[in-house]
């Protein structure tokens, strides 16, 4: 398991835990926590932390943007994993320009299938691939994404 595949891990089941307990408890706390439980060793505890941060700094845009692209779910009935799966890969898609959209999304429907139902997967695939389209209709293309001869050179 790579290294910010576990980090990842680790912020959703952060992320799970603090949704469960209603955004109460300390999401810092939580993480590192799990952190120091789980991964002492992790090299990418800052990009974990991150993610915790983030997400929850931006909760009610991606929520947003979350019930715009699954209309037929609500978010408060989206079970809490797939939501906060939803969450880590709306923000690596839309708030996180250094990761490339395609690894967000690989990564997102690989937690949901490792930690969410039977069709955890094919749901958060469909979301996030609409959430991928949209940006890519509106003209939203990440340098990163972009093929190696058209990036901008620093």
């Amino acid at each position: 398991m790579s290294n910010r595949h576990l980090a990842r891990t680790i912020a959703l089941q952060s992320l799970y835990e603090w949704d469960f307990y209603n955004c109460i408890k300390d999401a810092h706390e939580i993480v590192l926590r799990n952190i120091s439980e789980n991964a002492p060793d992790l090299d990418e505890k800052d990009f974990c932390q991150n993610i915790v941060k983030t997400v929850i700094k931006q909760q009610d845009k991606i929520d947003d943007i979350l019930t715009k692209f699954a209309p037929d779910w609500p978010v408060e009935k989206i079970t809490t994993v797939d939501r906060n799966v939803l969450r880590i890969g709306i923000y690596e898609l839309v708030f996180n320009d250094d990761i490339p959209s395609k690894v967000a999304i690989n990564e997102a429907i690989e937690l949901a299938k490792t930690f969410g139902g039977e069709s955890s997967g094919k749901f958060v695939n469909g979301v996030l691939g609409a959430v991928y389209r949209d940006q890519l209709s509106q003209g939203r293309v990440k340098e990163v994404d972009k093929p190696k001869e058209t990036q901008k050179t620093l």
